[in-house]
């Protein structure tokens, strides 16, 4: 007799579906540390080339390589998109509220 697999639909977010306290930290880190490996793949560089150009010891380019983006904070990651010659802006607006349509944009 085979069993049903079971299913759940996710939120969006691994982490939060894996109830970690710290989700939508670990969640913003992944989304950045992706764009910061797409941009160093198509740079086609060697671990040292890469440890120069982001000012990172080599170990710590192997966890980037490697995906533990927990190991760096948010503001290190929008660091290496900016050494990555990226411009980097921030968009902010409430959440919620009615009548609350107003956007702050910061560039970085």
């Amino acid at each position: 007799m085979t069993q049903e697999p079971v299913f759940e639909e996710s939120s969006g977010n691994v982490f939060a579906d894996l109830g970690l306290s710290n989700a939508s930290e670990l969640f913003t880190r992944g989304k950045i540390g992706i764009q910061v490996l797409h941009l160093l793949s198509q740079r086609n560089l060697k671990q040292r080339e890469i440890s120069e150009l982001l000012g990172i010891p080599q170990p710590q380019v192997s966890y980037l390589i490697k995906g533990e983006f927990q190991r760096f904070s948010e503001g290190k990651l929008l660091i290496f998109l900016k050494r990555l010659d990226m411009e980097i802006s921030l968009h902010l607006r409430p959440r919620h509220g009615p009548g609350q349509s107003a956007e702050t944009v910061i560039s970085l």
